[in-house]
């Protein structure tokens, strides 16, 4: 049993979807699950309509006839008969969706936002499962939702192992070609959840935990896992092998090639992770798996942009201690904050985060009753693994630095 997932990049339009085929045809497709994310930019313009419906509810129809328009024009490439049945259960979900906006009575942004955002990796699977049939590549459209069960913490829901192993053991048959949705699942009450921006990645590994799969192959439009992202790094090198433990911190400091909960499920069974190019599926791309001897040996550079680092001082410069910094995390959790670097010495603590949730001025006002509070906005936070000198000089050239953290293996540089 194999698990792929294509992510929507891959699946941005018509050709983008008949290369999905293609890869399925070169590789071989028995005895393989096939997790696929929304189309193209799919997410960004759901997360409009959603804005709309909360601030804008005369835009609102306009944002939805754009989602409804990307969608079609590629059926219409996809699908030489306009009656084809694809058009119908496709217009079904903007039905249903319709249906949500008009009837719902939930204030709950979070909540309205993993009831609306699936339905693009909805949408997305069922054009790429009708089209796969049409090119007699048959397959099983499965509703992940129906499977992988969650809490109901909405937008980074967290897994409920047990529920999710017996429904996917017990529904998926392995023989066959299974074509399902990434990023998606359901709480208790059957309300829609979702892991985590780029979660498909996960869901990956999620089934491929639940079925003891072989491995995992992740296609992408780059031809593996680079030392850095080239979109902000010139020069990128290929990293052909790499250890689960050393895919664990690249994920965990921002690498987006791979989602950071990915890794674990997979770890734990030892099942190996691919990141290949889908435009060329015979490439060997990055093997990720166990082996102490996998580390990389050249430096690998990771930057997250627009995060805010905020410096905190004591009133009346008493120390910052322990009670402080139980009382300062406690808010970050209360917030939602993801903390990405943490500085601290005897009167000052700086921390940078990532304000997920829209809920930084909540938190500074909370913070600035009991401390003096610096706020750096629309920071950039870049990591470096496997450091030198001449790395950190190269990363530094130039810019401003805010905050320097450096570990054995890890240097972290925060700048304006």
């Amino acid at each position: 049993m194999r698990v792929y997932k294509f992510g929507g990049a891959s699946v941005k339009d018509a050709d983008g979807v008949k290369n999905l085929a293609k890869v399925l045809q070169t590789t071989g497709y028995d005895n393989t699950l096939v997790v696929i994310s929304a189309m193209g930019k799919t997410t960004n313009s759901m997360e409009l309509v959603i804005k709309n419906y909360f601030e804008n509810k005369d835009e609102l129809q306009s944002a939805l006839h754009d989602v409804i328009k990307y969608h079609n024009d590629i059926m219409v490439d996809l699908f030489s008969n306009n009656h084809h049945q694809v058009f119908k259960d496709v217009k079904a979900f903007f039905d249903e969706l319709s249906l949500f906006f008009k009837s719902n009575k939930s204030p709950d942004y979070n909540y309205v936002y993993d009831q609306v955002i699936g339905y693009g990796e909805l949408i997305s699977t069922t054009i790429i499962s009708h089209y796969l049939n049409e090119i007699d590549l048959k397959n099983n459209w499965v509703d992940v939702r129906e499977l992988i069960k969650t809490d109901n913490y909405y937008r980074h829901s967290n897994i409920n192992w047990e529920a999710t192993q017996t429904n996917i053991s017990s529904h998926i048959n392995i023989n066959i070609l299974n074509i399902t949705q990434g990023f998606l699942g359901s709480d208790a009450n059957n309300f829609t959840t979702t892991l985590g921006r780029e979660g498909s990645d996960y869901t990956a590994a999620i089934f491929a935990y639940c079925l003891n799969a072989n491995s995992v192959t992740i296609w992408k439009d780059v031809p593996g896992v680079l030392n850095a992202d080239p979109r902000f790094f010139k020069n990128t090198q290929l990293l052909h092998q790499i250890s689960y433990r050393e895919a664990i911190e690249l994920a965990f400091y921002g690498a987006s090639v791979i989602h950071p909960k990915t890794l674990q499920p997979l770890q734990q069974k030892e099942i190996p992770l691919y990141v290949k190019s889908f435009l060329n599926p015979k490439g060997n791309g990055t093997c990720v798996s166990k082996g102490k001897d996998l580390e990389p040996e050249i430096p690998c550079f990771i930057v997250k942009k627009n995060q805010t680092l905020i410096s905190l001082s004591s009133l009346d410069f008493s120390y910052i201690m322990e009670e402080n910094i139980s009382d300062i995390f406690s808010l970050l959790h209360l917030y939602k904050m993801k903390v990405d670097v943490i500085q601290n010495s005897a009167i000052s603590f700086s921390v940078c985060i990532d304000n997920l949730y829209d809920n930084l001025e909540k938190l500074l006002q909370h913070l600035k009753a009991k401390f003096n509070v610096t706020c750096n906005r629309n920071v950039s936070l870049y990591t470096i693994r496997n450091y030198n000198d001449l790395a950190i000089k190269e990363l530094e050239k130039d810019k401003t630095i805010l905050l320097k953290q450096l570990t054995q293996g890890t240097v972290q540089i925060v700048t304006k």
